[in-house]
């Protein structure tokens, strides 16, 4: 089976730019292409319609990234999200990493990193580039870096990390979220990049120390 995607960006030559390049990678398949968050969400009404990842333009308009991040995430959360924008400033990448976004791309992206990213995001549940790697490596060690790193948490992980400091392993994590091993792993490994800490321990210990698990 072909993993399907749908891309949701406002600038038509773009859209059919990348369309054009996923159409030719082995194992992904374009499922739509759409101008605006209204007319994404008026196309997953139609449950045939409803892609394993869809790449989300930030700034759109009628609805832009932010608001069908926000849709997505309560409607559809099966749905793998990867932001596109041509803008990569901190507060934007830290805000759709918050609201559920499993990565954050240039519209610049060449053609492996491209494949690379939906590789990721389909194997592990998320992707980073260098620069939002750096980014968030760097700007969470600076002053006040507790409650930043508290702040790029979506919902969805702060459950996980509360279910890691218990006894369960993470096969049963993933069977009381409702979740695949797979996607379990990509929480995981977007919580030691988000976090910089390397095991379950430290993971745990984060938890603890900022309040998301009681001893």
């Amino acid at each position: 089976m072909k993993t399907s995607i749908t891309i949701v960006d406002d600038h038509k030559l773009v859209s059919k730019a990348i369309s054009e390049l996923i159409e030719g990678f082995e194992n992904y398949t374009i499922l739509g292409q759409l101008a605006n968050g209204r007319e994404l969400l008026e196309h997953l009404a139609n449950k045939n319609n409803i892609p394993d990842i869809v790449l989300l333009d930030v700034n759109m308009p009628i609805m832009d990234g932010f608001e069908t991040m926000k849709q997505l995430h309560r409607h559809y959360p099966q749905i793998k999200v990867l932001a596109l924008s041509m803008n990569d400033d901190e507060e934007t990448i830290i805000k759709m990493l918050k609201m559920g976004a499993c990565g954050y791309i240039s519209k610049l992206i060449d053609d492996e990193e491209l494949k690379k990213a939906l590789d990721n995001v389909k194997e592990k549940g998320c992707y980073y580039t260098e620069h939002v790697t750096n980014y968030l490596v760097t700007s969470l060690n600076k002053d006040g870096d507790e409650k930043k790193r508290s702040n790029i948490l979506s919902d969805r992980e702060e459950d996980f990390l509360k279910l890691v400091c218990t006894e369960l392993t993470y096969k049963e994590i993933a069977d009381k979220l409702s979740l695949s091993p797979k996607t379990i792993d990509g929480y995981r490994g977007a919580l030691f990049t988000k976090l910089n800490v390397k095991t379950r321990v430290g993971l745990a210990v984060f938890a603890i120390k900022n309040g998301y698990y009681k001893i």
